[in-house]
């Protein structure tokens, strides 16, 4: 699961900086950056904060995040067939 940097990009397609989000989230830039890099995990209510200030749910980050290790191994063929084009179309219509 990606999602340090299912958050960074979301972010950038907003063009915000690190830190000016950071601020908008209530937490420091280097938390972010950490975040961001996978290097720590963000309690729910962070999370929560986090999805808000980029207005995207919660569930659709998480989403967005899932790799192919993520899906039960009988699961992970329809996984590859269908999460393109669902990706596709939640990016266009939570990010900018």
């Amino acid at each position: 699961m990606d999602l340090g940097i299912v958050i960074k990009n979301t972010r950038k397609s907003k063009s915000l900086t690190q830190t000016e989000f950071a601020t908008r989230c209530g937490i420091t830039q280097t938390y972010l950056s950490q975040i961001e890099g996978n290097s720590k995990e963000p309690n729910l209510s962070t999370l929560k904060i986090i999805s808000n200030e980029l207005e995207v749910p919660l569930p659709i980050l998480f989403f967005l995040s899932m790799n192919e290790e993520d899906v039960a191994p009988n699961k992970r063929k329809a996984f590859e067939i269908i999460s393109p084009s669902v990706k596709s179309l939640v990016n266009e219509f939570f990010t900018v």
